[in-house]
């Protein structure tokens, strides 16, 4: 029995669509309620949680969208997945919930087997985890650890904090606050807070009129498709960008401490970096000492056919901090150093240290995704769904440019020729019964749950081709 059947015997059949237009009447009723006392601007319609099953989302008007953005790429296994409701419902989850350990202080008995239901799934050569409450959150506590290691490799990690370290750091002064640096990629998404605002470059939006820490930005490689066309050309495109990121660590005005990417830039486009370019980034970062950390918040947990994206590179060896949130439903950051714990307690440290109650579920996904298999069944959906594009490419070739994705699951996109025209396709694909997202300025971003079908891509193509012809 494959893993929707299973789970969902009440999933819908197909979308159903009973308004003219989305959001519908009462989704604009209680839209308007909700700005009362929220900011319901960016809200595409009120879901009815209750009814929504599988890889359907329903809204409060009745529609019933098949779903291929997962609630912002972040929804593992299909909507009320009775393994992660048995989870919900265990003795462990009331008193994560209850009692909300904070877990640096007051661990519970039960808290060494939750980590190591998540630490069954970390990346090949990670084996310590640290929790966060967000992808934002475990960027900047990457950060955090970065900057802490970089320092005791240059301190000694045993030499007590100096008189003057002491002193100045509480003027926000160095030698105690240190000017270091992280690089990041133009086109990056990392967060919308303070550090992982400073290193993220996809929209203006996302950070205008807060300050921001003056860190250098990388060229990330932009490649032309398909790739085995441009092999040649995307090779030295790989080799200019690998160039700007060497330069900016010599000469960037403060030390280079850690280098942060995306895999794959998500909200910056789905712009895809090569297993050469992953790799040798790693060896770049050896050459000049600098933290390698992977950004796997959205392309982590399973999503592009591998459960972690970076894994197609092999790099060796392992980079440092691999950080994850979305589809885990918990955060954090992997590594396997020792050295990146901090020499002393209290640095890395908060009042929850995370949230139990999220480990909890992230370790049931993972435990679903090693018993079910989901990884391959991505990748033999991701492969099936990808050809059927591709001939929607051949047929429609203006409204398909650099169709991306091959052999990376279901994490699948393409651009349309001006933003106006993808922000059109989105409307119509949802009047259409497919609830789908965009990235970017103009590209679509195909982001289903693991338990995505064959049979709902089908539903998916017919939907796209409607949209495209009414275009």
């Amino acid at each position: 029995m494959t893993a929707p059947e299973a789970y969902y015997p009440n999933e819908p059949t197909k979308p159903v669509v009973k308004t003219s237009k989305v959001p519908g009447p009462e989704s604009q009723k209680q839209l308007a309620d909700l700005d009362t006392v929220f900011d319901a601007r960016p809200a595409y319609f009120v879901a009815d949680y209750e009814k929504s099953n599988g890889n359907y989302i329903v809204d409060v008007d009745g529609n019933a969208f098949l779903d291929l953005y997962a609630q912002i790429a972040s929804i593992a296994l299909g909507y009320n997945n009775p393994a992660l409701i048995k989870a919900a419902k265990s003795p462990e989850m009331v008193r994560a919930l209850v009692d909300r350990p904070a877990p640096g202080n007051f661990p519970s008995a039960d808290m060494p087997d939750i980590l190591r239901k998540i630490l069954q799934v970390a990346p090949k050569g990670q084996d310590h985890v640290w929790s966060g409450l967000s992808g934002a959150d475990a960027n900047e506590l990457a950060f955090k650890a970065a900057f802490m290691y970089y320092r005791a490799k240059q301190r000694g990690y045993d030499t007590e904090f100096s008189t003057e370290e002491n002193k100045t750091v509480m003027e926000n002064a160095a030698p105690g606050a240190p000017h270091l640096a992280v690089l990041s990629f133009k086109r990056a998404f990392h967060g919308r807070l303070f550090a992982s605002g400073s290193t993220t470059v996809s929209k203006p939006i996302h950070k205008l009129d807060f300050p921001a820490f003056d860190w250098p930005h990388a060229e990330y490689p932009s490649y032309q498709y398909p790739l085995e066309k441009y092999e040649d050309e995307n090779h030295k495109e790989d080799e200019r960008c690998l160039k700007i990121v060497e330069e900016l660590i010599k000469t960037w005005k403060y030390p280079v401490a850690a280098l942060i990417i995306e895999p794959i830039q998500s909200e910056g486009g789905d712009n895809h970096a090569s297993k050469y370019f992953l790799q040798k980034l790693r060896d770049i970062t050896l050459k000049y000492n600098v933290v390698y950390i992977v950004d796997e918040v959205q392309t982590g947990v399973g999503a592009t056919g591998k459960l972690w994206c970076h894994e197609y590179a092999d790099i060796q060896p392992p980079v440092d901090l691999v950080t994850f949130s979305k589809k885990f439903q918990s955060a954090g950051y992997f590594f396997h150093d020792p050295k990146f714990i901090p020499n002393k307690p209290y640095r890395q440290f908060n009042t929850w240290c995370g949230e139990p109650a999220r480990m909890i579920i992230a370790g049931a996904i993972g435990q679903e995704i090693i018993d079910r298999d989901l990884t391959s069944q991505v990748v033999r959906v991701g492969d099936y769904l990808f050809k059927k594009l591709e001939a929607l490419q051949e047929k429609y070739p203006t409204k398909f440019h650099n169709l991306r994705g091959k052999n990376r699951g279901t994490f699948i996109a393409w651009d349309l020729p001006t933003p106006e025209e993808r922000d059109t396709l989105l409307k119509k694909l949802k009047l259409n019964g497919c609830n789908v997202g965009g990235c970017s300025t103009n590209s679509v971003r195909l982001r289903p749950t693991l338990t995505f079908e064959e049979k709902h891509a089908d539903i998916f193509v017919e939907a796209l081709a409607k949209s495209v012809t009414e275009l």
